[in-house]
């Protein structure tokens, strides 16, 4: 069996060894007797060490912590409770505070020998999936609370971990993987960022509450706005309903999009995604002909849901969905509106659905929509188009180093 990884730091090139956790951590039952912490503390399989108040509702968070464990920064807890993020509990070092307090169902342990032993890559190890071997083979479902898995403090201290012997090679691959996820948080920080900015917008850039101007306004435009019925403005096409409807045997694997619910992804059709029929098939349908710049929008299950074609000029849409083709609106405005409290509101009073939501085309059509002039139209689209380009961009960079993350995980460990 392997004992390296299989992507490694140049200069190393020693075996990995399993050690027990007990031969290089030492469990902490400390109690916090003299309050020296009036803190509690709950673990967060994405969040770490983190304070209930901020992670709970206040209300709910722990008061009489005189029994509990206190801990203290740099040292280790590990959470029995599963979760489907943390489904055989979650262990995390506290980093964010001077000290806090556990609850004693929780396992408390510190690095015995911090020369030999990187703190930092312990933190990476266990952000892994590797630890999991050892807690399955003597983890058993607690009987008194669901979730909670049955695990011995000595049994915890037995499990193996790999561990390289160069204590200079535990904190290259700790040192890669903190700077990884701190590019990870920043990210994360702008695109919360940036759609708590639009969502601002979408609030104030349109009037409210029956008011004929918005707060917020470019320069240039005073002029009250209107409330126009969506179905004034705009054309309705449903997807066919009539026996020629694509079946299985339809699809084939290139051609004309036939697009589902599924496929409206961020505000675009995912096109990598979609069904394809032939142009025959397509020709023999009586529903929507997509052009580029309709909206293609979700009455019945995931409602509301819509995508503004600007990436193709051809296709047709499932009986579930509309395709509306924007008349007396600007297009590019009227996919904005769809997408903010507006729609949203009008929505939930006019879902019709019992089992599965359901919106019917006839009253899409009487939803009330707040209409500027078109230079102001194509102002308020313009910016919010921006925001949503920076939310994509943040999105998809964060993605792209989550998976690298993953990958790494998988390749620099054994």
């Amino acid at each position: 069996m392997s004992r390296v990884p299989r992507i490694r730091f140049k200069g190393f090139e020693e075996d990995w060894e399993q050690r027990k956790l007990g031969e290089i951590a030492e469990r902490i039952i400390r109690k916090n007797e003299k309050l020296e912490s009036t803190l509690p503390l709950t673990i967060s399989a994405q969040y770490g060490l983190i304070d209930q108040n901020e992670f709970f509702d206040k209300r709910i968070a722990s008061k009489d912590v005189r029994g509990y464990y206190l801990i203290k920064k740099g040292e280790f807890a590990y959470n029995k409770s599963t979760s489907v993020d943390a489904p055989l509990g979650a262990i995390k070092r506290l980093d964010k505070y001077k000290n806090g307090v556990l609850s004693t169902l929780y396992i408390l342990f510190k690095i015995i020998d911090d020369t030999s032993t990187s703190s930092d890559y312990l933190v990476t190890y266990y952000a892994t999936d590797l630890w999991h071997r050892g807690i399955q083979s003597i983890a058993e479902e607690g009987a008194r609370n669901h979730g909670l898995l049955n695990i011995a403090p000595n049994d915890f201290f037995e499990t193996m971990l790999s561990i390289p012997l160069n204590i200079s090679e535990q904190k290259k691959v700790g040192d890669f993987f903190i700077s990884l996820n701190h590019l990870i948080t920043l990210h994360q920080r702008k695109l919360e960022k940036f759609k708590i900015i639009k969502k601002s917008m979408l609030e104030n850039l349109f009037p409210q509450n029956g008011e004929k101007t918005p707060k917020i306004r470019f320069s240039g435009f005073t002029k009250d706005w209107e409330q126009r019925k969506l179905g004034e403005m705009v054309e309705f096409y449903n997807g066919d309903r009539s026996s020629r409807y694509p079946n299985d045997s339809d699809m084939v694997f290139d051609g004309i999009p036939f697009i589902n619910a599924g496929d409206l992804v961020l505000g675009r059709v995912k096109l990598d995604t979609t069904n394809k029929i032939t142009e025959e098939k397509y020709n023999q349908l009586s529903g929507a002909k997509i052009q580029c710049g309709d909206i293609i929008y979700c009455l019945r299950g995931t409602l509301g849901k819509n995508a503004f074609v600007d990436n193709f000029d051809i296709g047709t849409i499932a009986s579930s969905l509309v395709d509306i083709r924007p008349q007396k609106i600007v297009g590019k405005y009227l996919f904005q509106v769809l997408n903010s409290d507006i729609e949203y509101s009008q929505r939930i009073l006019n879902d019709e659905g019992a089992a599965q939501p359901n919106l019917s085309a006839k009253n899409l059509y009487l939803f009330d929509i707040p209409i500027p002039r078109d230079a102001e139209q194509i102002k308020i689209a313009e910016y919010l188009e921006l925001l949503d380009h920076l939310i994509t961009l943040h999105q998809s960079k964060l993605d792209k180093l989550q998976k690298i993350k993953k990958s790494m995980l998988e390749s620099m460990f054994v």
